[in-house]
């Protein structure tokens, strides 16, 4: 059953190859395998190297046809002017025949090699036309595909500058419900102890509300924290520039001195109706005002030309430099600020002088000038 099998695949690939039209003696196998891939009986055969084989089989087939058919042509010449040869011998002498013989043996050797000559020109042209007209095909088939690829390559870019063009329209499109949806906050919510949920009931009252649907929950609401968070810096930063302004808040004030003397003003009033979070502020306020007090002392330590890194060793010896040390300090707003907290005050100077005496003398100015130094030399 294989063998027959394999005769009769190779019987329907042998019948396909004499189907198809550009297959003659002159054919290569490399021209013609890709139009009959897709054939069935192409596809039968297993192995390419068995295609190829059967295929040269084929066109040595052709060639052994052309032959014979030359062959063929060559005997019925021959045949003719054998009769031609016995009629002559006939009709002349012997001389006259065997001279007649050779002269037409001549003729017709010449004729034979000039149909011989002329057949194989024909061939070639015939070849040549075949070869050019498939070269011109395929280069048509090279341009079709090449303006196949093209128009591709622009649908590519045209779908992609239109994505790129609808991307940037939604992105306008959600920059503006932002811009609404900010405008509605800034209208209608200003007061900052104000909750999500109640503010909510309130915004989709406006005819505005509509204009920000784009903006899903979650982000309405991230917006309005943010919108909240505003409100507050800024309240805040007014109640501060209250708290600078009154003279009775000082570092040792108390925040029942402090209210009784702001509690008139407006800025108090708008920063919360919450006593407890006016107070608690207060103290964040003095906390960070303590900071920048202690911050300036310790600039005024350095500024103070009194203190050198002997200064230590010289309130060890004799408490007396300490008090000349203050004395001069008491000159300044900065030392005087942090009277209600001495002790804090004090700790401060005795840290920067042992931080002084660590660090020894400072470097000649020729060792952090290398200009000057360059001069001196």
């Amino acid at each position: 059953e294989k063998v027959q099998k394999r005769d009769q695949i190779k019987k329907d690939f042998f019948a396909m190859l004499k189907e198809t039209p550009d297959i003659d003696r002159h054919t290569r196998w490399s021209e013609v395998k890709k139009k009959m891939d897709s054939d069935p009986r192409y596809k039968a055969v297993e192995s390419s190297l068995q295609r190829e084989d059967w295929f040269r089989e084929h066109i040595k087939r052709l060639k052994e046809e052309r032959k014979r058919e030359k062959e063929g042509g060559r005997s019925s010449r021959e045949e003719r002017k054998e009769r031609k040869e016995k009629e002559s011998r006939k009709e002349r002498s012997s001389k006259s025949r065997k001279s007649e013989e050779k002269e037409n043996s001549k003729e017709k050797e010449e004729e034979e090699d000039n149909e011989m000559d002329v057949d194989g020109e024909v061939e070639d042209e015939e070849s040549a036309k075949e070869r050019e007209e498939k070269e011109a095909q395929e280069k048509q088939a090279r341009v079709e595909a090449s303006l196949r690829e093209r128009e591709k390559e622009v649908q590519r870019t045209l779908a992609v500058h239109l994505r790129d063009r609808d991307t940037e329209r939604e992105h306008h499109k959600h920059d503006e419900a932002v811009q609404h949806f900010n405008a509605l906050l800034a209208d209608l919510v200003r007061n900052c102890e104000l909750g999500w949920r109640e503010a909510k009931r309130q915004l989709r009252k406006d005819h505005r509300w509509e204009l920000a649907s784009l903006l899903d929950r979650e982000e309405k609401e991230k917006l309005f924290n943010a919108h909240i968070e505003q409100l507050t810096q800024k309240k805040k930063e007014k109640f501060r520039e209250l708290l600078n302004e009154t003279p009775e808040c000082t570092l040792s004030s108390s925040w029942k001195e402090v209210r009784k003397a702001i509690k008139e003003d407006p800025r108090y009033s708008k920063f919360s109706s919450s006593d407890r979070k006016c107070e608690r502020e207060f103290k964040e306020y003095i906390k960070d005002k303590l900071v920048a007090a202690k911050a300036d002392l310790h600039e005024l330590l350095q500024e103070t030309k009194l203190i050198t890194h002997k200064s230590n060793a010289l309130v060890e010896e004799n408490e007396s430099h300490t008090k000349e040390i203050e004395e001069m300090l008491e000159k300044d707003k900065r030392w005087l600020v942090l009277g209600h907290v001495p002790d804090d005050r004090r700790d401060i100077l005795r840290q920067y002088l042992l931080d002084l005496e660590k660090r020894g003398p400072p470097p000649p100015p020729t060792a952090c000038d290398p200009s000057r130094r360059s001069i001196n030399k």
